[in-house]
């Protein structure tokens, strides 16, 4: 462009003089004409001079501009951790920086002007990898847009790097191609930590949902975030149920909701985790389970975001711990009632016989004796129930009409049961089988249980018949002023009685017997509207054993 202008103004100025010399050598002007041309002349080639050399001093500053802008931009490639590199529309290299040609051990190699594969031949180690990029090169060109990519290129170490490639093609608006650039970043450290925090998420994502233990997670407000399969199994509660919802809805027991909120504050509060025990969650079918709970903080930067509950499901252990109480506390019954009835029992015989004597000759205090053979009688009662704990009793097991042993157990009872008020009836099933038992014991069961209806202030007693699955149910039911909830779960257990003279004993026996008749005895019960009591028994018994 310079050299056109300068040919312009020399050719112009040129034609300008010769044309001026000829014109005035055909012509005769005036001196005062003649002047004004000069002027002219004058004016126009200072003017035409004055705009050249503004073009071009212009030109030499945009020129100085653009040098200054290039080095700062070679600069800048080449201080750069990143690979760049530049190529024509043959894919022939015009500009690397630096680190991409010590990536490529190129360093003394004049690459400019050379296709990737004409490269590969000064480098052994990179031949392969070059060769590709010439490739990968041409799959972009035909693509005609910016494609973007993970690399790996291998190093004389042993190791490689990962770089994310992208490769940007440049097109005439012929659509022919113009250039081709690409950039690579090192991203190896970034990939090693992905893949080291993909590995820890895998490995804590292991340990959360295949946790043999029941696992969830709480926000610090105790709603529940999320839950692994085993809590699914043990509550019956699905992902989708139960997450969003607060861990105090699930919660079995009322009173447990301000323990449980107190221990989350601590452990938000302290950042540390706190063993609180058992808690009663209920299922999704509405069932108790127990839970035994650890809670630990989720901390992200040493901040809390949440709690982990880490649960044990201790509802059969606890059930086995109170069988083995109670049956520790029936074998010490057992070596207590050993040790005492049959010292008690010599002595109270020979109090007997000398009250009788006493009543039958001393007409004056006959009131006194009578009290006293009551009493000594009641004594001798809760001995023999002693007895029965502490004395194993060989059982023989023959075939009997439960309807008829209970018939002669009412039978019994009435006299009693119309002096307190109290009418017993049977609704009877005739088509009840014959079962294998021992007469008496179940006797003795049926006059604990009706004895316990008559002294509960009951009206009425009604005992009732069915059959299903091999096994007989009696269940004996009255309208006396029933039992309180809490204290349904102690009933057989030895000396527990809400009665002013009871011991317990009864239904410790009571239930013994039933258990040697391998059947079961379950109480249902409401304040101020009676009792239920269901004996469960099984047509078909061949047991021997004994109570004891």
């Amino acid at each position: 462009m310079p050299k056109i202008i300068v040919c312009i103004y020399v050719t112009c100025g040129l034609s300008i003089l010769f044309y001026k010399e000829w014109y005035l050598t055909i012509t005769n002007l005036p001196f005062q004409k003649l002047l004004m041309i000069q002027r002219v002349e004058g004016i126009l080639f200072i003017v035409i001079t004055a705009a050249i050399h503004y073009f071009f001093l212009k030109k030499r500053k945009s020129y100085t501009l653009l040098k200054e802008e290039q080095e700062r931009l070679q600069t800048l490639i080449h201080s750069m951790s990143d690979f760049v590199n530049f190529k024509d529309g043959q894919g022939r290299w015009t500009e690397a920086n630096k680190f991409g040609l010590e990536l490529f051990q190129l360093e003394q190699v004049d690459y400019k002007g050379k296709k990737d594969s004409e490269l590969a031949q000064y480098t052994d180690f990179y031949k392969e990898a070059l060769e590709y990029c010439e490739t990968s090169d041409e799959e972009t060109w035909a693509n005609r847009q910016v494609t973007r990519c993970e690399e790996f290129i291998p190093m004389p170490d042993g190791l490689h790097k990962t770089f994310d490639t992208i490769k940007v093609p440049l097109f005439h608006e012929d659509g022919s191609r113009k250039a081709f650039i690409v950039f690579g970043r090192d991203i190896t450290e970034r990939v090693k930590a992905e893949q080291h925090l993909l590995q820890s998420q895998q490995q804590y994502k292991s340990l959360f949902d295949y946790n043999p233990e029941p696992v969830l997670m709480m926000d610090i407000g105790g709603v529940i975030t999320n839950i692994n399969s085993r809590f699914e199994s043990v509550t019956c509660w699905r992902f989708d149920d139960i997450t969003g919802v607060s861990i105090m809805d699930v919660l079995a027991n009322s009173n447990e909701k301000e323990n449980l909120h107190q221990s989350l504050a601590e452990v938000v509060k302290n950042k540390t985790g706190i063993t609180h025990g058992d808690i009663r969650i209920l299922t999704k079918h509405k069932e108790t389970v127990l839970l035994s709970f650890t809670l630990v903080p989720m901390l992200i930067n040493d901040q809390i975001i949440g709690v982990i509950g880490y649960a044990q499901d201790v509802t059969l252990i606890r059930e086995t711990e109170e069988i083995l109480r109670k049956t520790e506390k029936l074998s010490v019954v057992g070596k207590l009632a050993a040790s005492v009835a049959h010292e008690v029992r010599n002595p109270l015989t020979s109090l007997i016989g000398f009250v009788q004597l006493l009543k039958s000759n001393e007409l004056e205090y006959q009131h006194y004796y009578s009290i006293m053979l009551s009493e000594l009688d009641r004594i001798n009662l809760i001995v023999s129930e002693l007895l029965v704990l502490a004395k194993p009793q060989e059982m023989k097991f023959s075939d009997h009409n439960i309807v008829i042993l209970i018939h002669d157990v009412v039978t019994l009872l009435k006299p009693e049961a119309n002096l307190n008020g109290a009418s017993i009836s049977i609704k009877g099933n005739e088509s009840i089988p014959l079962i294998r038992c021992e007469a008496n014991q179940l006797k003795q069961v049926f006059i604990n249980i009706i004895k316990n209806s008559i002294e509960a202030s009951a009206t009425s007693v009604t005992i009732e018949f069915s059959m299903a699955h091999d096994q007989v149910t009696v269940k004996v039911k009255d309208n006396g002023q029933g039992i309180e909830k809490a204290r349904i779960k102690h009933l057989g257990e030895p000396f527990y009685s809400s009665k002013e003279k009871g011991t317990g004993l009864g239904l410790t026996v009571s239930s013994r017997i039933i258990e040697t008749h391998r059947g079961n005895i379950t109480f249902e019960s409401m304040l101020g509207k009676g009792t239920e009591v269901h004996l469960r028994l099984p047509i078909n018994c061949y047991s021997q054993q004994s109570i004891g």
